[in-house]
């Protein structure tokens, strides 16, 4: 199916390379090793009759990519073709995990492949990042030649590898942590640790002891299109009830959900009741008593793994509201106020808030000024494609922010200014905060003796897949 798997830092440094072609190989996969009459085995030999990629197709993958000219206020896609080789890629805690191969196969399928491999590397090494990737590169390896089989998927469980893999990861350092959404939970308080983070799923804590935990989050992206006055025309959440569990044995666990919550054509349209549009779960989960009282039974596998895909359309309050003016002061000159108002609670706090707004093609100079006693904010207008970008490193619920930009254009603009600029996105992550009030009521675990007790996590998150507000 692939001829190459690699991975790459963000400065094009080839971390992983695995060549799945050569030119003579065994395959063991049991679907073509025969048994003989005197019950020894008779491997078939292999050759490479998809084709080779050539060995430079890491430096030739990641100049594409770097230098993407096709789309200039865009990303390079995640499937391309180049000199008759199709790259597949995804971006992953800032590595780029890539997938060669120059036959005709689903994009879909090496897609999933690809953020399947990165999702058991990381069940394995707790945590992916250069660092972790250089300090096992041997279990990485181990790994990859258990899942990928002269390109082809043999699997992707984590738990079915706990079977074939031996070696032990070297554990690292929360100081080597990459800056991103998985990180919110590290520095939090108790109620939200950052070990399922950074813990392997085989690797012990000191002293040789296993730690006995289960964490369950709540992830929900959401979109949101404002109209000029404020009002939402689009709403949507994309959510995910995801599971990651140390349990030893692996007990029966059930998961309870709000009682009022409805799925589909139902016609509950109770006080508060949460409204799903779609959903699906995991091939682990029991749905027997979830139309009675919405409890989910499984046994949950290895390593990290969805429970529960959700979808909601219907009308939601916004976490922030966004109101933007701009007035023409002067024949080559415009000022822009940005106000953004947290509609959360006080205790709660959102953080890595950006704001950025495209400015008309002619603006020449920016010049911003902050509210008195303003702290951890930062503005910035990228010359390159003409836009202002204005960060909030914490956000608390009910506070206001507001941002005044005075625009300084090279010539007068003949057209109105509102056309010539916008729309304002917004991108920001909201920990212990979900829009679609869906909640894990409880968390029960099947025990095994009265002192078996293990710890129970259950987090909430909020992202921003999109949120827009047109001028």
């Amino acid at each position: 199916m692939i001829s190459q798997f690699f991975v790459l830092s963000q400065r094009g440094d080839n971390i992983v390379f695995r060549d799945c072609l050569c030119s003579f190989q065994f395959n063991l996969s049991p679907s073509i090793f025969h048994h003989s009459q005197n019950s020894s085995l008779i491997f078939t030999p292999l050759t490479a009759d998809r084709g080779e990629v050539q060995k430079g197709s890491a430096e030739t993958f990641f100049r594409k990519v770097k230098f993407w000219k096709e789309d200039a206020d865009g990303d390079a896609p995640p499937v391309f073709n180049v000199d008759g080789v199709n790259y597949f890629h995804v971006k992953v805690a800032g590595l780029l995990f890539v997938a060669t191969t120059r036959v005709n196969v689903s994009p879909s399928v090496v897609l999933e492949l690809l953020q399947r491999t990165a999702r058991v590397i990381k069940d394995y090494l707790g945590v992916l990042n250069e660092d972790s990737f250089r300090k096992n590169f041997v279990l990485v390896y181990e790994l990859l030649d258990e899942m990928i089989d002269f390109g082809y998927v043999q699997t992707t469980s984590t738990e079915v590898l706990k079977s074939y893999v031996f070696n032990e990861p070297i554990v690292i350092e929360n100081a080597h942590m990459p800056v991103g959404p998985a990180s919110i939970f590290m520095h939090g308080s108790k109620r939200m640790p950052g070990t399922a983070i950074t813990k392997s799923v085989v690797a012990n804590e000191p002293g040789g002891r296993k730690r006995d935990e289960i964490f369950v989050d709540v992830i929900e992206k959401i979109s949101l299109t404002f109209n000029s006055s404020g009002y939402i025309l689009t709403s949507e959440i994309d959510g995910t009830i995801q599971m990651k569990s140390y349990l030893t044995g692996n007990p029966e666990i059930k998961l309870a959900l709000n009682e009022d919550l409805s799925i589909g054509t139902s016609d509950y349209r109770g006080s508060g009741a949460v409204i799903l549009d779609d959903c699906n779960f995991h091939e682990s989960v029991h749905l027997d008593s979830f139309d009675v009282d919405r409890t989910l039974s499984l046994v949950p596998p290895d390593g990290e793994f969805p429970v529960m895909n959700y979808r909601i359309t219907q009308a939601f309050k916004p976490p922030f509201r966004i109101n933007t003016l701009i007035e023409e002061t002067g024949p080559l000159k415009a000022e822009v106020t940005i106000k953004v108002r947290a509609e959360f609670n006080s205790s709660i706090n959102a953080n890595t808030v950006l704001v950025q707004m495209p400015l008309p093609t002619f603006t020449a100079r920016v010049n911003f000024e902050l509210e008195p006693g303003a702290v951890g904010h930062t503005t910035d207008f990228k010359e390159a494609n003409k836009r202002l970008e204005w960060g909030i490193k914490k956000v608390v619920g009910g506070s206001e922010h507001t941002l005044r930009a005075k625009l300084t254009f090279s010539q007068e603009l003949h057209g109105n200014i509102m056309k010539e600029a916008g729309p304002l996105s917004m991108t920001f992550t909201i920990p212990m905060y979900n829009s679609s009030r869906l909640q894990v009521k409880y968390l029960q675990i099947a025990k095994k003796s009265k002192s078996h007790n293990p710890y129970r996590w259950v987090r909430y998150v909020t992202q921003a897949n999109s949120y827009v507000a047109r001028l």
